[in-house]
């Protein structure tokens, strides 16, 4: 949501910046806009709607400088209007800032900047930031004859000391020509390490094709980048000394490469996605060392049966004695953890609630004690869930020691705000995803429930070793399953969604642990198909949904075989008793089940509890391809943003 980029050292700046702007395009935009410095004049130019718009402004301006700032707005305050769009500049045009997220105090200080003859041009929030900057560098320099190199540093300093909310921000001014001033406060930015030069964005997409060495900043920090290097302070004004790290990031993760994409290519991508976090969790030859013992056969050990053959690096502390979990999430992360919600309950045996991280920040759940609290955020910026999980760490750190905090993050990126908010993460290892819509990170967040679930339930003792061996056999076998699914449907589901171009409502049906995907599915083709979807649970037809049915509704019907397979088969065919169009996402060996069906969606036959990481994907295929055949943007969905780190 909303994209910084900041650059100074020897190229030519504006290349670099739109060149990381594009990198950030997938966080959701609707104008954009960039400023330099050069000759000791700022140099801005900004355009509604695409990238493009902003490129053939710049065709016909020469903007020569090394050193500058770009934005692109996800819009809060204001329309997306030119007028709106960053950078946005001091009265003087002497200070220019681009902002991310929120300052919540922006009307106190626009009142008293007004009231001091400060005049503004915008509708945002952010303009309050160059004025105040503009008005303490003025104080600044009334109090010194001469103006230090750290008096830009000062005047940002003094400024971020006087906004509440969440922002991060970048600002130039024209009397410094040679710095570069950042600030973070609950908001992300990170700086990137070159040869000679050095850059800052809000996501480290855009610093990968430059640099894979970065600082990022936490809370509460400000930097000043110069030619020289990068000098890093405290809003109290302290000198810090900081240490960068290493990005495991290929520049190549970042491209689409054959696909049309990104969103294709990382449907494409999940495989190599479960595969990887298997690997990296399960004790290898668990399974395979399990059945040999059981069997009697001679066999070297290697691994030790009697311990769990999940290894998620997880304190005993934290998972002992449990006797609830709380799960916090928002949109498919919330979807990921109601499937969590099913395996902890049925695996484990614990009591477990899903929370909208929006509505549990306001309305929160009783106290309960020995409670596993997990965040669950793909960016691990999403702030509705840090604050939820930010109010349930202050409210249980004085309580007595059975309510104490355990707090448990899954993300895909352990570098984030999450992962300095709790002290124990998992790694979903699914590298960067760029398209809005989520289908590799929710697939590994989903894995990560498979495991933990596992793991809870070996501690627990609520499931036997022969049913945790097949659990074990089971979740290895699904990235070749995905495979199967992609090289053996991807063709037909992409015919099949020509029929739906001009579709104007949908119904996904589940039952159990696929009811979450129903959820998913109907989530998928809103976003990118802008075609009004419900999931709805397959049984609560009945009771209302059913009056929507006719000719012109399809219903998916997801009928996967187990427990509830004949209660889904008998609610799909209430469906189809109403002249609904009805595609089943089922196992290839009940198609005897296809007189039900208009069309099957078929998928390898699988346990019941695995199924619904192969019932998800010829959903998202079917979402992908319905959004192409119109036409419309599917990496970039209308008013979608990746990261939603605004409130």
């Amino acid at each position: 949501m909303c994209g910084i980029v900041g650059y100074i050292g020897t190229q030519t700046a504006t290349e670099i910046l739109l060149s990381g702007l594009e990198k950030l395009e997938y966080r959701g935009y609707d104008s954009a806009g960039l400023a330099t410095v050069l000759d000791n004049k700022i140099h801005a130019l900004r355009a509604k709607g695409k990238l493009y718009n902003l490129r053939n402004k710049l065709a016909n301006t020469e903007m020569l400088a090394n050193i500058g700032i770009g934005h692109t707005r996800w819009a809060t305050h204001g329309k997306p209007e030119e007028r709106n769009a960053h950078p946005h500049l001091s009265p003087d045009g002497k200070v220019a800032v681009v902002q991310n997220g929120i300052i919540e105090n922006y009307r106190e200080l626009r009142e008293e900047l007004k009231s001091k003859g400060y005049e503004f041009k915008s509708d945002t929030d952010t303009e309050v930031i160059p004025h105040l900057i503009a008005e303490y560098l003025s104080q600044l320099s009334a109090e010194n004859a001469v103006c230090s190199p750290s008096t830009f540093v000062e005047a940002v300093r003094q400024t971020v000391n006087r906004l509440t909310g969440a922002f991060a921000i970048a600002v130039i001014c024209a009397d410094f020509p040679n710095e570069l001033i950042v600030a973070r406060q609950q908001a992300p930015l990170s700086i990137g390490l070159g040869q000679g030069e050095f850059f800052c964005a809000s996501d480290t997409p855009a610093l990968v094709p430059y640099t894979q060495t970065v600082l990022s900043l936490e809370n509460g920090e400000l930097a000043r980048l110069t030619y020289l290097g990068v000098e890093v302070y405290s809003f109290a004004g302290e000198r810090l000394n900081k240490m960068p790290r290493i990005l495991d990031v290929s520049p190549t993760l970042v491209e689409k490469h054959s696909f049309k994409h990104f969103m294709l290519k990382e449907i494409h991508e999940q495989p190599g996605v479960v595969r990887d976090c298997l690997q990296a969790y399960i004790n290898s030859n668990w399974d395979l060392e399990f059945e040999a013992k059981t069997t009697d056969e001679l066999h070297p050990a290697t691994v030790d049966i009697n311990q769990s053959p999940i290894e998620l690096g997880l304190p005993d502390e934290l998972l002992e004695n449990l006797e609830q979990v709380q799960i916090i999430a928002c949109g498919t992360s919330w979807h990921a953890s109601l499937v969590g919600k099913y395996l902890l309950e049925q695996l484990a045996d614990l009591p477990t609630t899903v929370e909208y991280a929006s509505e549990a920040r306001y309305a929160p759940s009783p106290l309960r004690p020995h409670t596993l609290i997990i965040g669950v955020t793909q960016s691990g910026e999403t702030a509705d869930t840090l604050a939820a999980l930010s109010m349930e760490k202050q409210r249980r750190l004085n309580a007595p020691t059975q309510f104490k905090p355990r707090l448990l993050g899954i993300t895909n990126r352990t570098e984030s705000s999450l992962g300095q908010l709790v002290p124990h993460l998992i790694n979903t290892r699914a590298g960067i995803e760029i398209g809005v819509a989520a289908t590799k990170t929710f697939t590994a967040q989903v894995i990560a429930f498979y495991l933990l679930a596992i793991d809870l339930a070996w501690r627990r003792q609520t499931l036997s070793q022969s049913r945790v061996q097949e659990l074990v056999k089971g979740l290895r076998k699904l990235p070749s399953q995905i495979e199967l699914i992609l090289n053996t449907q991807e063709a037909k589901i992409e015919d099949f969604s020509h029929q739906f171009s001009d579709t104007k409502d949908f119904i996904f049906l589940g039952r159990g642990i696929n009811f979450p995907i129903a959820l998913e599915g109907a989530l998928k083709l809103k976003e990118i198909s802008y075609i009004h979807a419900e999931g709805y649970p397959a049984g609560e037809m009945k009771h209302g949904p059913i009056a929507l049915l006719d000719k012109d509704v399809p219903v998916v019907a997801i009928a996967m075989p187990g427990s509830v397979y004949e209660k889904v088969i008998s609610n799909a065919q209430e469906a189809k008793a109403r002249d609904a169009h009805l595609i089943g996402v089922t196992a290839k060996e009940t198609l005897e089940e296809s007189d039900v069906f208009n069309n099957i969606l078929p998928v390898p036959l699988v346990d019941e509890l695995l199924s619904p990481i192969l019932a998800v994907i010829p959903l998202q295929l079917l979402a992908y391809y319905i959004a192409a055949r119109r036409g419309l943007d599917v990496d970039q969905p209308r008013n979608l943003a990746k990261s939603v780190t605004v409130e």
